[in-house]
Parts: C-alpha cells; structure tokens; sequence
C-alpha cells in the first residue's frame, strides 16, 4: 500500500536520537532550546515554544491570549477537529466561516460579512484561528485588516505549513498573527514523532505559554511571590499542564530541520508532476494562490462527479483495493456528533460540505517515488474512466 504521507528518517536522524539517548538528559535538556532556537531562526519569529503536540500548542495559545467562558472561537470547518477543540478546553463557544472555493481555506468575505453581523449582535469573536489546509497558508493579510476592524486576535494553525511562505515570507514569522502554531506529527513535512511548536513576537505571550505548558510550575524568582527558600525552590503560579517536549524528539527536530527546503522542494516536484498527469481528467487539482508557497503538505484533488459514472465513496474505495492509500482531509468540523450536539447542522456551511462530497488526498510524501506517482495516476485513471 502507498499510504498518503509518511516520514522521511536518515541515518543523521538516528544518530541525534541516539546521542541524545547515551547522553544525561532525555527531557528538559539543552536540544529543546536548540530546537527552538533553530525554527524561531529559520521563520524569523522572535519566540519559540516546543510542546508535545500541535493539540497542545494550539490549547496554550489560546489560553494565553485569554480566552475563556463568554468568549468565542471561529476557525474553518474544514480542518482537524483540534482547530475548534482549543476552543472548547478554555471553556469558550466555538464557531466556523466557511472556505474559499478555490483555496479551501477559511474565506476571507464570508468572514468579513459575519463579522458585520455578528458586530450588530454584540457576539463578536475573541480569536480567529486561520487554518493553512494542506500546507497553502490563508489570506492573511485580509485577516490581519479585519482583526484591527473587529478586534480579534489570530491564532495562524500552520501544523501543514512549516517550510511554506506567504508574501515572501516563511510561514511561522507572525506578521499577521498573534501566534502561528506547527505540528511535527509523522505524516507533517518535518517530524519529532509526536510534536507540536508555537511562534509569537509578542514577549507576555511566549512567556505565559512557556509557564502553561509545565504545570504553571516557575523556577524564576522575578515571578514568584517571595524570595526563594532555596536553590531547589519552586512555585506555581497558574494552572498549566504537562505539554513539554521530550530531548529525544527535539533532536530528531533538529535533525530534520537540516532537510526541511529539500523536502518542500520535493513535494513542489511531486505537485508538478500531479498536475501534469492529471490533465484532462474529470477531476479539479489544487490551485495555489499566487500570493502563496505551499508547504505541500497535502495534495487534494476534487472529483467531478458529475462527469464520472462512480461516487465519491467508489473512487476512494477502488483506490484503495489497488493499493493506493488515499485519505480524506477532512470531515467538516461542524458535522461531527459532538458539534452537532452543540447545534450545528448540515447544511450550516455549504462550501465546506461541497468540498467534504469530492475531495480526495492523493499520497504527497517527500519520498514518494516517481513510479509510486505514476501507480497511483495510472489507478486513479482506471478508477475515474471506468
């Protein structure tokens, strides 16, 4: 089976971990740091803070911009559920603005034209978390002038995104945003295993971040009530959680940031190829803003299906029976039982369940092979044409 995504290890890779394993920290060691260090560097971000996944990153900046009970969340339906769960941990109403037809991403009119109504009825939302699906970052800069109009703080959700640019600069730099978050999970563009990282230029943010993601728990005396008792002295002085990143992931983070342009670059060859072998088909390739520089996370096609003889679920199906392990990216958000327990309805946001009907992710991973490419055109056209 040629599943859709997949990690890329080299033997660099190994030895990092192995170091790492032979040496006297496994956790809350000087790699996390380093690797920190390395992605704030290669972004151009002032502050970054690793944590055990992107879930939790998105958690913690959430918090520590203050959302809470009365507040509300919007982020695109179509995305992971945690894009909405950071929402719903605080303790805030969680809301979705449906996609740009082209893009995919949350549409900055449909934005625009509920934050006007929802100004008229004093429920404006407190963040927009900006989801960049398949690694092809939103509109910022449109986002960005809103949020000085209505007033929310964005939270760019970038976990397919690292390696990518926006108007000529890497995704992750937060020009338009409070805080970009990354994910390093196996099947992302660079991996720590499980993994996740948040980027801010605002110092309070990383700061509060940085307490929240190990127990609230500080050793700097600066913000503890009273002097220390002692060199081994402690307080908590918030409620924060167990998010820390292992030593052993930050290496093979590390590592894997030595590879990240070449793994970018790969996926931009695949795309070429993609689109190259997909012409003429009745199906829609991915469209790429020109504003934009895909990290390529994914590469989702949308089936015509009123020009194939087949349903969605049968062309996903015969893909894979021949051994293509195609995936779907993703359910929408708002039609999960748990959202439609909280009154979400299908039919709520109508491009979103357009795309939900025809898209499929076709296997987009640095070490694809150009024959596995080609299988896996040769059955989707078996699949299609049939």
């Amino acid at each position: 089976m040629i599943p859709y995504g997949r990690q890329d290890i080299s033997q660099d890779d190994i030895d990092a971990v192995v170091s790492v394993l032979k040496s006297d920290f496994l956790t809350q060691g000087p790699m996390v740091p380093r690797f920190e260090e390395r992605v704030a560097e290669h972004v151009g971000a002032q502050r970054a803070l690793a944590v055990n996944s992107a879930t939790s990153a998105l958690h913690i900046a959430c918090a520590a911009l203050g959302l809470g009970p009365g507040d509300c969340l919007w982020t695109s339906p179509v995305t992971f559920v945690a894009s909405a769960n950071c929402g719903l941990y605080c303790g805030a109403d969680v809301d979705f603005v449906d996609i740009d037809p082209r893009t995919y991403n949350l549409c900055p009119i449909a934005l625009e034209r509920k934050l006007q109504e929802a100004e008229l009825e004093g429920r404006l939302p407190k963040i927009v978390v900006a989801v960049h699906l398949c690694g092809q970052p939103c509109d910022m800069k449109a986002i960005h002038e809103l949020s000085q109009r209505f007033g929310f703080r964005i939270v760019e959700d970038a976990s397919h995104a690292i390696g990518g640019k926006y108007r000529g600069q890497f995704i992750g730099s937060c020009q338009y945003s409070d805080i970009t978050v990354f994910s390093f999970h196996p099947v992302k563009i660079i991996t720590t295993a499980e993994g996740g990282m948040a980027l801010t230029n605002d110092v309070t943010l990383a700061d509060k971040m940085e307490l929240l993601r190990s127990h609230g728990i500080t050793r700097d005396s600066d913000k503890m009530t009273h002097e220390p008792d002692g060199p081994w002295y402690y307080q908590q002085v918030d409620l924060g959680f167990n998010y820390r990143m292992t030593e052993l992931q930050a290496a093979l983070g590390l590592s894997q940031m030595d590879r990240l342009g070449e793994f970018v670059e790969r996926r931009h060859e695949l795309a070429r190829r993609y689109n190259e072998l997909l012409e003429g088909l009745p199906l829609r390739t991915p469209w790429q803003h020109p504003d934009s520089y895909s990290g390529l996370h994914l590469y989702v096609i949308r089936l015509k299906l009123d020009q194939i003889r087949k349903t969605h679920r049968e062309v996903f199906e015969g893909l894979r029976e021949a051994g293509i392990g195609v995936n779907l990216h993703y359910i929408p958000v708002h039609t999960q039982p748990y959202y439609q327990n909280l009154g979400f309805q299908h039919g709520d946001f109508p491009e979103s369940e357009c795309y939900y009907r025809e898209a499929i992710s076709l296997p987009m991973f640095q070490g694809l092979t150009n024959a596995q490419q080609d299988e896996a055109v040769e059955a989707l056209k078996k699949v299609v044409l049939s």
